[in-house]
């Protein structure tokens, strides 16, 4: 099944060049030119007279970085990971592991082309030419290094070869849907009619807890009554994966007249999709919104795949698709789909396709290339109302809070998404028996009534989206924040009304993440003007606010106990936080970690009128006082267990290998209650990171433009062989920052070589 003779190449060749054309139509006729120039770290300042020369530097300036990597990516989509890695082996799509065959079917039944090409021209001319010039720089790359000149991990293989504008809408639709289909790719591809003999050896179908998804962020707009210049000040910290497409890849964008921005995009993005230009600076921070709803269908007694709506059957919609295999054979499998999108399968949830029942899982980012123009359109703005009209008009945002801040001292928090239009009301009215089984995870409707179908509303960019006028939008002057919570809370002196709970829970206790957050920002707000100094030095102080909640009596509870006496000696003298230098931290996060879900372990409990002050106060008596101490005197055993003393230094147990470099790693789980999350694995004699802070940026403005201090925590390339493989690591070890170059005289006086300019 695999081209690799030279009429695969040459058919592969004119699949792209047709491509090509009906995209952005007459492509024979155009050329492509960039200039890219690098500065330290690393950093390509892409500059073009057009938008298909941006294209064209972005793409081959990020393959220069990332081209492994992103070549990969590219056969993932493409649903061929079975033919090159073998059907048995597993990969991370998205946050979570799947065997390559489950991917494969998943990506081939879940990809609609003619849909997304729609979607794209939809998007208008521009943003056709720059995915177009992408495209061309990319393969532009490819030629010059030759077959021989890749990064060793991928030198000769097969799944490096050119790219088409196809494999850009795939990669965008498999990052649109990174919090919804993706997340249920195992459930979609290995659901079968009852009496099919049913998968084997397949990845586990489980319904998420999106609650609990390791996609998390900070992001706060100081505006221009609490900044020491009276401008916006915006602080991004997201927090993402350390290695694969979604790391985040720094880049500044020049097009004279049309476009100057900086920032970062992750695999695929033609331009920066978090950053700044010289009036605005954005971030964002994944939402609690739900993106998707299940439906239980009623079947029909006489036809599995038929299904009961008011009453009448209807047949479901069958796919077949095939998975080229690596012996040169295919594997076949017939999905299905309804009106409530396609069917799902996950026996731990009980949602299983028996003769009586099924269920489908509709996704209100499917198909979703509104996001491209959105991001854009905020990469353009002037003012933050330009990046509020940018996100509620257009509804392209799939999954993220967009927050931001403006060099006119106004600041916005919009979390406003791609999210099914259902009430409160159509959610009791359209529940199951099941509903609130699920409920922690997703909203299940009944399938079997037309009526709780997603409601219509006039004038949103695809009926069946709720309306930005029914989502949370914040727009104020002194700050707004966000942690991953709801919508409900984005600055404690102004909760939000409550809202559809498809959009998150209301007034209910908060994250220890997002208490620390507002808890450290009045502080920095009390302790005068916020500036570019205190931002950063909140960022990464490194504080748990679990520590300040529970070491006093819990320092109390344990002395005087022999069997906890060491771990309580190591703990009075830690300092609380997660800095390099910290003593004991390691063994508090395994207490904590196993502590916070011991029932009545608060004695004060939450309060709506103390959202941030309240659970708290450590429980010292009774059972839950008995199970801290249990949990204390394990946490010590394991962390014996693993070799690592009990008042190791925070250094010596985060770290981030970089060749045969230990590079010690700040920060700590955010249910620690820290801001600066590091979510780590374990690794040879300690824990290293596989998600967390990730691009941090403090970002303000002066009379000529942005002023941004940035550091990129895992650095621009997963290449070892990359001058910038480790050096921003290094970096942000120290908490040191980048100012990042923007204006032309400061570009010249960061830039490291000469300047390439490529064109053809």
């Amino acid at each position: 099944m695999a081209e690799t003779n030279g009429s695969g190449r040459m058919k592969r060749a004119m699949l792209a060049g047709a491509a090509l054309v009906a995209l952005a139509g007459a492509a024979h006729a155009q050329r492509y030119e960039a200039k890219i120039v690098r500065t330290q770290h690393g950093i390509p300042h892409i500059s073009a007279k057009d938008w298909r020369g941006a294209g064209y530097g972005v793409g081959y300036a990020y393959a220069q970085d990332n081209l492994c990597m992103i070549a990969e990516e590219f056969a993932t989509v493409a649903g061929e990971r079975s033919l090159h890695f073998g059907p048995a082996n597993r990969a991370t799509l998205g946050f979570q592991p799947v065997d390559n065959l489950s991917s494969d079917i998943f990506f081939r039944s879940a990809i609609d082309l003619p849909a997304l090409r729609r979607g794209l021209r939809a998007q208008g001319r521009e943003v056709l030419e720059i995915v177009q010039g992408y495209v061309a720089g990319y393969n532009r790359y490819l030629r010059d290094i030759g077959p021989q000149g890749a990064p060793e991990a991928c030198r000769g293989k097969a799944w490096v070869r050119p790219i088409t504008p196809d494999d850009t809408l795939r990669l965008n639709e498999k990052q649109m849907l990174l919090a919804s289909s993706l997340a249920l790719a195992p459930a979609i591809a290995n659901a079968v009619p009852p009496g099919t003999e049913k998968p084997a050896a397949v990845s586990s179908a489980v319904l998420p807890d999106f609650d609990r998804l390791e996609i998390a962020s900070n992001g706060w707009a100081f505006g221009g009554d609490v900044t020491a210049d009276g401008k916006g000040l915006l602080v991004g910290n997201p927090h993402f994966p350390w290695a694969g497409p979604s790391r985040f890849w720094e880049m500044h964008v020049t097009i004279p007249g049309k476009i100057d921005v900086a920032g970062v995009g992750i695999a695929g993005t033609p331009f920066p999709t978090l950053g700044f230009n010289r009036d605005i600076a954005w971030t964002h921070t994944v939402t609690a919104a739900r993106h998707f709803t299940l439906y239980q269908l009623a079947l029909d007694p006489a036809d599995p795949t038929a299904y009961l709506v008011d009453g009448k059957a209807e047949k479901m919609i069958a796919r077949t698709v095939h998975v080229p295999l690596p012996d040169g054979k295919s594997f076949e499998r017939t999905l299905y789909s309804t009106r409530f999108g396609p069917v799902v399968v996950m026996p731990q949830a009980m949602a299983n396709w028996t003769g009586k029942m099924a269920f489908t899982m509709r996704d209100a980012n499917r198909g979703n290339q509104r996001g491209v123009g959105t991001w854009l359109r905020i990469a353009r703005a002037r003012n933050v109302g330009e990046v509020r009209d940018a996100v509620t008009q257009t509804l392209g945002i799939p999954w993220v809070n967009t927050i931001a801040a403006d060099r006119h001292g106004d600041a916005l928090h919009a979390d406003v998404t791609a999210v099914p239009n259902v009430s409160a009301e159509k959610i009791k009215a359209c529940a199951t028996p099941l509903s609130p089984v699920v409920a922690r995870a997703a909203t299940l409707l009944d399938g079997s009534k037309s009526a709780c179908a997603w409601d219509v509303a006039a004038g949103t960019a695809v009926p069946g989206l709720m309306p930005a006028k029914d989502q949370a939008i914040y727009q104020r002057r002194d700050y707004v924040a966000n942690m991953n919570d709801s919508y409900w809370m984005s600055n404690p002196r102004s909760p939000h009304r409550v809202l559809s709970p498809i959009l998150g829970p209301a007034e209910q206790p908060l994250s220890l993440r997002t208490r620390s957050g507002f808890k450290e920002t009045d502080a920095l707000i009390e302790r005068g003007k916020v500036d570019h100094a205190g931002a950063k030095d909140m960022l990464f102080a490194n504080k748990s606010l679990a520590a300040d909640l529970v070491m006093g009596n819990l320092l109390n509870l344990c002395r005087g106990k022999a069997e906890v006496a060491e771990a309580c000696a190591v703990l009075a003298k830690w300092d609380r936080r997660y800095e390099i230098d910290s003593r004991g931290a390691y063994l508090f996060d395994r207490f904590w970690m196993k502590a916070r879900s011991i029932p009545g372990v608060w004695t004060v409990p939450f309060s709506l009128d103390m959202p941030i002050q309240t659970p708290r106060a450590l429980a010292v008596h009774g059972e839950p006082a008995a199970k801290l101490i249990e949990t204390l005197k394990a946490a010590a055993e394991e962390v014996a267990k693993a070799g690592i003393a009990l008042d190791a230094r925070w250094s010596d147990v985060q770290y981030a290998q970089r060749g045969t470099e230990r590079i010690p790693v700040h920060g700590g789980d955010g249910q620690l209650g820290v801001l600066n999350v590091q979510i780590s694995e374990p690794a040879p004699g300690g824990v290293t990171p596989r998600h967390g802070s990730s691009y941090v940026q403090v970002v303000g403005f002066d009379a000529t433009g942005p002023v941004a201090d940035t550091v990129l925590s895992y650095s621009q390339s997963p290449d070892p062989a990359s001058p910038w493989y480790a050096d921003q690591t290094r970096l942000y070890a120290k908490k040191a920052w980048v100012r990042f170059p923007f204006t032309p005289a400061q570009i010249e006086a960061a830039k490291v070589g000469e300047a390439v300019t490529i064109n053809e």
